[in-house]
Formats: structure tokens, C-alpha cells, sequence
């Protein structure tokens, strides 16, 4: 599949360090070798290739490691998150990310130093919106306004600290509302689409009847016409 067998020897190597749940840099630096730049056909078949893989693997370590403690769990969580990131499967870095972020809200009723702030959340809506993941981006800021309205604001502060955490209420709300603006109008783009393959479908069938009658009208049309040139040349000869 790979023109150089080193490189096919290099992916090799790094699925089987997976496999064997070595989740450190070692690990990630073999993944980078393997994606240093060569032609674009070869890359994008390798990308694809360990996407596939890797996204089989998170599941199934993901599904391994509710008996790790927390602060191991996070680690694989992370290290997932900068493989999916090098090979360049944004969907993923993402989701991994997420639920990082989640599994640390979780676990802050225990560990206060797990606690997400509305400014981790924020930064994650907007990393998801730029990249057109509008879903999980509102969600992200329904999380960074629920730190802000209960976490992050004491029920005493001054004026000034009040004025910010308001400023950054009103800051949240307007992403979260463009998260759903984008979300709307994408699901509208979505269903245009659709209409517009339904009726040009619709109107290439209905091209291709209309040229068919006129084919066999026009082909009517010319039999008709010999029939009725052969009548007048046979009433011709009858009279002679």
C-alpha cells in the first residue's frame, strides 16, 4: 500500500506499541516520523489508514480504563488527543477533548484541582465553532455559562469583578448563539441541497420524457407522412 517499506515498517511499529498501551511520547514521535511530508497521495492513504485506526483503538482503551485512577485516565485521554491531532483527524481531537473536559467535571466534586473553568470551556466552543462543530460547541458554552452563573461567581464581589463576569456572560452567550445561528443554517444548506438533487433529478426525468415524445412524435409525424404520400401516388395510378 506505502511506496517505502520503512515507512510500512514504522506504522507497523507504532500499531503495535498501541496495541501494547504504551501511551507516551516515544510513541507519538513514531507517529510523527511516519507522517513526515511526502506526496500528497501517500499522505492522505497513511492519514486515513491510522484515523481508522486509531479511532477503533480510543474505544477500545476508553472502554479499558474505568479502573485507572483519575489522573492515569487523563493522561490517555491526552495522549489520544495529540495522536488524533498530529494525524490530523480534527473530529476526533475534538470529541477526545471533550471528553476530557467532561470527565474532569466529574471528578471535581472529589478533586477541586479537576475544576474546568468557563475560560477552558469558552476556549474549546470556539475551537469547535471555527471548525464547523456547532453541536458540541453550543454545549461547551452551555458548560462555560453554568461555571459563570455558579463555580467562578461568589455570591460577594466587587463592582468592577461583577461588571466583567457579566461582560463575560454576555460574551458566551452571543458565541453560543452564533454556534446555533451556524447549526441552523447549516441544516437549511443540508436540506437545499437535497431539494436541488431532488428537482434536478426530477427535471433531467422529466427532460428525458419530453425528448422521448418528441422523438416518437416527430417519428409519427414522418410515418404519417409516407403513409399519405403512398395513398396520393396510389390514387394517381388508379386513375391512369
Amino acid at each position: 500500500m506505502y511506496n517505502n517499506q520503512a515507512i510500512s515498517q514504522q506504522i507497523s511499529h507504532f500499531c503495535s506499541l498501541i496495541q501494547a498501551r504504551r501511551f507516551d511520547d516515544e510513541t507519538l514521535s513514531i507517529l510523527e516520523s511516519v507522517l513526515i511530508t511526502r506526496d500528497v497521495k501517500s499522505l492522505l492513504d497513511v492519514q486515513r489508514s491510522l484515523r481508522d485506526f486509531m479511532r477503533h483503538e480510543s474505544l477500545r482503551v476508553l472502554r479499558e480504563i474505568n479502573e485507572l485512577s483519575v489522573d492515569h485516565k487523563l493522561l490517555i485521554l491526552e495522549f489520544f488527543v495529540r495522536a488524533s491531532a498530529i494525524i490530523g483527524d480534527l473530529e476526533s481531537c475534538l470529541a477526545l477533548r471533550y471528553e476530557a473536559l467532561v470527565f474532569r467535571e466529574l471528578n471535581s466534586v472529589v478533586d477541586l484541582q479537576l475544576h474546568v473553568s468557563y475560560r477552558e470551556w469558552f476556549m474549546f466552543a470556539e475551537h469547535a465553532i471555527e471548525n464547523r462543530f456547532y453541536a458540541i460547541g453550543r454545549k461547551a458554552c452551555e458548560k462555560a455559562l453554568a461555571c459563570l452563573r455558579t463555580n467562578d461567581i461568589p455570591e460577594t464581589k466587587d463592582a468592577d469583578a461583577l461588571s466583567e463576569d457579566m461582560e463575560a456572560i454576555r460574551k458566551v452567550k452571543r458565541l453560543k448563539d452564533l454556534a446555533i445561528v451556524r447549526a441552523s443554517s447549516q441544516s437549511v444548506q443540508a436540506q437545499t441541497v437535497e431539494y436541488l438533487k431532488r428537482k434536478i433529478a426530477k427535471h433531467d426525468k422529466a427532460s428525458a420524457f419530453v425528448i422521448k415524445e418528441k422523438e416518437h412524435s416527430a417519428s409519427f409525424l414522418f410515418r404519417n407522412g409516407i403513409k399519405k404520400h403512398n395513398a396520393r401516388k396510389l390514387q394517381e395510378l388508379q386513375r391512369l
